[in-house]
């Protein structure tokens, strides 16, 4: 397994935005060896919140395909000549592969 993590730092009070952004329907859901999506909130820091985004897929080539398929390119198009809306202060991506894995035996 594979796993893709951003870590958005978004301006306190805005992190309900980037859930809202990422709960919405999208392509990736279609992508051939896409497992997951998660989202979690680091609790509040003064001025600052924590937006952890885990993509779970079931390789690295998988991502691959998902990075230079069309519907991505295409969707990183339209928004090319926006601005990064102010309240995202920083983003940061990293990529991991999963090497051990516990579940529930009950």
């Amino acid at each position: 397994m594979f796993v893709q993590v951003r870590k958005l730092t978004i301006a306190e009070g805005h992190s309900q935005t980037i859930v809202e952004q990422f709960r919405k329907p999208g392509i990736i859901e279609q992508q051939e060896g896409f497992i997951d999506l998660k989202v979690m909130v680091k609790k509040i820091r003064r001025g600052e919140e924590e937006v952890m985004v885990l993509v779970h897929w079931q390789s690295e080539e998988a991502w691959k395909n998902w990075e230079k398929s069309d519907a991505h390119i295409a969707g990183h198009k339209a928004k090319k000549d926006q601005p990064k809306p102010e309240y995202i202060l920083d983003v940061e991506v990293n990529k991991y592969e999963i090497k051990a894995v516990k579940t529930s035996s009950s």
